[in-house]
């Protein structure tokens, strides 16, 4: 009955994204009928297959070396910021933007970065028939956080339209950064971290092609680059230079709205709990959640515990639920465990939509900021709807696996019968007697 619940639970949340699309005539459902199918292929390989799973964390450990670098230039600057046991938020997922940005640049300067994403864009683009940056930048954001793969993005920013880069921002919220994967694994189930990354991925596709899709001409699928439109490039280090100025204002405007976000989550908190000491952000959050906690294939139960740290994950982050749930995640069954990790696995939460709003804010012009910051409510639900589908995707394979070992089990058990020849058996004064091959064993119950 909850894997009915949990199927019934991904067309639901289909069709939310349906019935919420700002454009539904516009959606192109033979693209979103390609990212499903690929997706449900991802996620059976993933959770059934563990090269599938050690393929992406080694892509992962590859940006986590990248990160691991700017590391050591933040250090030889602020030793004391990052030789400490758990380094702030500030020096962990900003400053690393300082190396990322001018990086990624260089690529773009030298033509690298251009020619990749114009050729992986166009094989993904295939299968996905999404536009072909959209479908490079979803791998990008595997990988790089939110503001990371934005910020190294800039050049085609500035030159798509608005409605393109609200679709980017949309598709932003569910990103992870490839140096926290290996802190995920320490606290939560490693083989469902690492199916969520990919799954969120696709699913950011599914979503904002749902909710925002976006027609493009043959014209404007294309990739820019620097020499675009015949003017000259400027001198290496002067361009260089210009790149780390930028990645330094970037890190600033993103730490500023992220503190103002944060800081206005806490405000409204405090004024419910005016109201009443039981009314939070998060509990109302968890009440809104729970028929979809229910619709991933869990009893009442467990369905309102997940709904309560669904809650708790949109108002703060990811880290807190990992932490209170990481001693106590043996006590519930595999299904809740699977699905709880998969929907924690992303950013989706109100401070990263102030991350997002500040990073637009440093890198386009006001149409399309203002564009954006109309959306936010459209920006928190994509992140949302993406992060239940990885989840109800991810359930129906968890509930498969379960049933496949289940079923492995009773065989080996009939067998074992069939080959000791067991005729009968039967429970006397605490000893078990069994009947095989003629001769009589008797035993201690367990």
């Amino acid at each position: 009955m909850y894997f009915i619940i949990n199927l019934l639970g991904v067309l639901i949340f289909l069709a939310v994204g349906v019935l919420l699309s700002k454009k539904r005539k516009d959606i192109h459902w033979r693209g979103v009928g390609s990212l499903l199918a690929l997706n449900v292929f991802i996620a059976w390989f993933l959770t059934s297959f563990p090269i599938g799973r050690d393929i992406v964390q080694a892509a992962a450990a590859g940006f986590t070396w990248l990160v691991s670098v700017a590391y050591e230039g933040i250090a030889f600057a602020f030793p004391d910021w990052v030789h400490v046991p758990q380094m702030n938020f500030f020096t962990s997922a900003l400053l690393p933007i300082l190396l990322v940005v001018p990086l990624f640049d260089i690529l773009t300067y030298i033509g690298l970065l251009p020619f990749v994403i114009k050729w992986i864009g166009k094989a993904l683009a295939f299968l996905t028939h999404e536009p072909k940056f959209e479908s490079f930048f979803a791998i990008e954001m595997m990988f790089l956080g939110n503001t990371e793969a934005l910020a190294v993005s800039s050049l085609q920013l500035k030159r798509m339209k608005a409605d393109r880069c609200l679709t980017l921002a949309m598709m932003s919220m569910s990103c992870v950064t490839a140096a926290l994967i290996g802190v995920y694994t320490k606290m939560m189930p490693a083989e469902f971290i690492l199916t969520a990354v990919p799954l969120n991925v696709i699913n950011a596709l599914i979503v904002t092609n749902l909710l925002h899709p976006v027609k493009i001409t043959e014209e404007e699928d294309t990739v820019a680059r620097l020499d675009d439109g015949g003017k000259e490039r400027e001198p290496f280090f002067s361009f260089l230079g210009n790149s780390i100025l930028g990645a330094g204002k970037l890190v600033l405007i993103i730490c500023a709205n992220v503190i103002a976000f944060v800081a206005l989550a806490k405000l409204i908190d405090m004024l419910l709990v005016l109201i009443h000491p039981a009314i939070t952000l998060e509990n109302i959050l968890g009440c809104i959640m729970f028929p979809f906690a229910w619709l991933l294939g869990l009893d009442s139960t467990e369905a309102f515990a997940l709904a309560q740290y669904m809650g708790t994950k949109l108002v703060t982050n990811e880290f807190v639920v990992m932490l209170s749930v990481q001693d106590i995640l043996s006590n519930y069954s595999r299904h809740m465990q699977g699905v709880l990790t998969v929907f924690i696995t992303s950013f989706a939460n109100f401070s990263t939509l102030g991350m997002i709003i500040g990073c637009f804010k440093g890198l386009v012009d006001d149409n399309k900021n203002d564009l954006i910051s109309r959306n936010v409510g459209y920006m928190l639900l994509s992140g949302i709807l993406v992060s239940l589908l990885s989840a109800g995707l991810a359930g129906l394979f968890i509930w498969y696996a379960m049933h496949r070992v289940s079923a492995e089990q009773s065989a080996e058990i009939f067998l074992w019968k069939r080959e000791k020849r067991v005729l009968t058996g039967s429970i006397l004064d605490g000893k078990i007697y069994i009947v095989a091959g003629g001769n009589h064993a008797a035993g201690q119950q367990n």
